[in-house]
């Protein structure tokens, strides 16, 4: 049997409540291509998985939708390890061999993560100072002076947004004072540029967040500012777990 993962959680959060060794169904969720979602128990923890037939065709962005779903519904009770889109271990054995291979790794993470949440800010940046900056430097293809000059001018335009970036970054970091973040900057048409930024926070902690949204749109000049949340952490995974996975 062929298993479509979802995420990680702790067994005990779970609705049955006691500890089984045979995966059972949650009541009202519906998974990828509309299949029943079960727990699938291992020790302390359990992998919220769905059956999976590799012959019913590519996974597509309705399927992303529903991923997505599942695993913020386990959110809600419990503390969560996403897996990523797409991830299938094709049998039981591959399924219970990930989870005993990475069992240390699992357990700090989820120790790490119980009761935390993850925001997300959207800036998008449209500062005339910044105009010049945005306009992309197509390089030639032959080298020589007009090659190195046009270079450096690129490198020049890019380091002009990363200070940008990193300026309203930490403008940011001092008005929500999260306890992780992770930023990224890319550019965006016409003349702009979006800053996202996700925020780890304490989930108690998600309503004073939210409420210093008015504050930061006021100071943050020359932006336009969207937050969301409370997700699950997808940002704030190690490294090591993402890459956990049978056949995909």
């Amino acid at each position: 049997m062929a298993w479509y993962a979802y995420c990680l959680t702790e067994h005990q959060t779970l609705p049955n409540g006691t500890r089984t060794r045979r995966p059972f169904l949650l009541e009202g969720v519906q998974g990828v291509n509309g299949a029943a979602v079960l727990s699938y128990p291992s020790g302390e923890f359990a992998v919220i998985v769905s059956e999976y037939d590799h012959t019913a065709g590519n996974l597509d962005q309705k399927c992303a939708i529903d991923h997505a779903r599942v695993v913020s519904n386990c959110f809600r009770n419990s503390t969560v390890l996403p897996f990523k889109f797409g991830t299938v271990f094709d049998s039981d054995d591959a399924l219970r061999q990930a989870v005993r291979v990475n069992r240390r790794a699992f357990g700090l993470s989820v120790a790490k993560l119980r009761g935390k949440s993850e925001m997300h800010i959207k800036l998008v940046v449209r500062d005339g100072s910044l105009r010049e900056a945005m306009i992309d430097i197509v390089l030639p293809n032959t080298v020589g002076g007009d090659y190195l000059s046009k270079l450096k001018v690129k490198a020049s335009r890019e380091r002009e947004r990363q200070t940008k970036a990193r300026a309203l970054s930490v403008q940011v970091h001092k008005l929500f004072n999260p306890l992780e973040e992770e930023v990224s900057c890319k550019k965006v048409a016409p003349e702009g540029m979006l800053i996202d930024i996700a925020h780890l926070i304490d989930s108690k902690s998600v309503e004073k967040y939210q409420n210093r949204y008015t504050t930061a749109a006021k100071q943050l000049k020359n932006c336009e500012v969207a937050i969301s949340g409370p997700w699950p952490p997808y940002h704030f995974l190690p490294g090591k777990l993402r890459t956990v996975a049978g056949n995909s």
